[in-house]
């Protein structure tokens, strides 16, 4: 069955390969992903900036395990913000955290086996219960692929983004106490990772949500305003892509309610 149409189109969200490589370093500040040199990727690239996320998902399979990034990448956003099945979500992140676990073997110093890996398993975990994943194993293995990822590529900013919500939704569901006993779950690391995420890429609209979430997760309604204001600014900025513009629409949604 094919996947949903991206809703927000836009000419400026089509690049061309020249428009794409000069953009690269701007639109991928968040995952720190190489510019590839194959016309094929660079094909799947466009195509998952543009929003067109079925296409971008099976120009890189067809590739093979080099396009697994970009298939892995455009498989995850469009089941988190498009997908509005809940098997069907559930399902792609599975199948992405197999194709990671595929591609951690066979290429164990590339950062995006292992930041997709976490993503995936994460956003799993939201969908069944972060308590029933828990008692699967699965937080260990968001938090061994998300360090991972951090020392493979130090500045990958979205990979600083997820260790914030790890250590805030274990905090959030299970307790300071049991979460830092158990898991290392500590409230001041996590505060730590989302403002590292922000420094490395300050026009991250996810990264304002995500840090906005995670105060309310840890603080509650005491943070209520600094949530707010992250929410705010995240909706005023300029979307670069398709992705971003799912962000910013995500925080401008919020705003509403």
């Amino acid at each position: 069955m094919a996947w949903s149409k991206f809703p927000y189109p836009d000419p400026s969200y089509t690049y061309t390969a020249a428009g794409l490589k000069k953009a690269w370093t701007r639109l991928h500040a968040g995952d720190c992903e190489a510019l590839p040199k194959e016309v094929a990727l660079v094909d799947a690239w466009i195509a998952f900036h543009a929003g067109e996320f079925e296409k971008a998902a099976k120009l890189g399979l067809a590739v093979g395990m080099a396009g697994y990034s970009v298939a892995n990448k455009a498989t995850c956003i469009y089941a988190n913000y498009l997908e509005k099945s809940e098997a069907k979500k559930l399902k792609s992140y599975e199948e992405v955290a197999a194709r990671c676990e595929e591609q951690q073997a066979q290429r164990p110093k590339e950062a995006s086996g292992y930041y997709w890996h976490a993503y995936a398993l994460g956003r799993y975990a939201q969908g069944v219960s972060i308590v029933k994943a828990l008692t699967q194993g699965i937080g260990n293995k968001v938090k061994n692929s998300l360090d991972t990822t951090v020392k493979l590529a130090p500045k990958h900013a979205d990979a600083h983004i997820a260790l914030g919500a790890y250590h805030a939704e274990i905090i959030d569901k299970i307790g300071a106490m049991i979460g830092g006993l158990t898991y290392g779950a500590k409230k001041d690391e996590g505060i730590k990772m989302y403002k590292k995420a922000l420094a490395l890429n300050p026009e991250s609209a996810i990264a304002c949500i995500e840090y906005a979430n995670g105060l309310v997760m840890l603080d509650g309604k005491k943070k209520m305003d600094e949530a707010i204001a992250l929410y705010r600014k995240a909706a005023a900025f300029e979307a670069k892509d398709a992705m971003e513009r799912l962000d910013v629409q995500l925080a401008i949604e919020e705003l509403k309610e």
